[in-house]
């Protein structure tokens, strides 16, 4: 495995690069999940390509950037296994050169909801440092975690109008045998708080299973004193309007002490 540091040394590694080559981006801290995603680009490209990158400009003031898990060594260990080709990981110097960027991808209206509206200027961070990744990785399909579905729907958004070469996949989310979404910020988790995070995923699973699902989920969280409800909403599958029937996608997000969990999961209605 190739580990390059400098936008210099990535150029020289993917100038070498074989047949199709595919990307996987995070922000370290890997586990279960992220494995997942290199087992399904190793099954299908020539090449795999893993950024490693804790974006500053997606965290807003107060959130967690300085304390995000940092744990490069452990990431390029999993790599190695999973059969990455290549792992980027540049600093935000590296990836900034001139200081955080005066042009950013502006994700539109869409980008003001839930995690937007939660988290202002988020998307802008994401859609930026995605947008800069792929211009020097020059992947041929990405590979992005569906726990995070609504980044998933404004990355594929951002790639259609923006006419790249890319074709994104989704995989499905990594959970716990007992139901938690596999993350990186589980690891902020006491023991209490661990078992109180299971909220989200049981009422996921109980609404979708109902006919009033956002009232079920709702209610469900009001079950767990210690979780504080960000919010729990029914959209269609392309994160519109909520649908009558058919397929829809139930998202929540929630605090759980200090800690901010999201998770989302598929519904048909009756």
């Amino acid at each position: 495995m190739i580990v390059a540091e400098t936008r210099e040394q990535l150029a020289v590694a993917r100038a070498g690069a074989r047949g199709a080559v595919a990307v996987v981006m995070t922000m370290g801290a890997l586990h279960e999940g992220h494995a997942e995603l290199l087992r399904a680009a190793r099954a299908e490209a020539d090449t795999v390509l893993l950024t490693i990158f804790v974006n500053p400009l997606q965290f807003a003031p107060g959130e967690d950037f300085e304390r995000y898990p940092r744990t490069v060594e452990a990431d390029l260990a999993i790599a190695e296994r999973a059969g990455v080709d290549i792992a980027f990981t540049p600093t935000p110097e590296i990836m900034y050169p001139q200081g955080e960027p005066a042009v950013r991808v502006d994700p539109g209206p869409a980008g003001n909801e839930l995690e937007g509206a939660s988290r202002p200027g988020f998307f802008h961070g994401v859609l930026t440092v995605v947008n800069k990744l792929f211009q020097l990785t020059r992947p041929d399909v990405a590979y992005f975690g569906e726990k995070d579905y609504q980044q998933l729907g404004m990355i594929r958004a951002m790639v259609r109008d923006f006419d790249l070469p890319i074709v994104v996949r989704g995989v499905p989310t990594v959970r716990e045998p007992d139901g938690l979404a596999l993350s990186s910020r589980n690891r902020y988790l006491a023991p209490a708080e661990r078992q109180a995070a299971l909220v989200l995923s049981r009422a996921l699973t109980k609404a979708a299973r109902s006919e009033d699902p956002v009232a079920v989920g709702i209610a469900e969280f009001a079950t767990e004193p210690e979780v504080k409800l960000d919010y729990f909403v029914l959209t269609d599958p392309m994160l519109g309007p909520a649908p009558a029937h058919g397929a829809g996608r139930l998202l929540t997000a929630a605090w759980v002490g200090g800690t901010r969990l999201i998770d989302n999961i598929a519904v048909d209605l009756p």
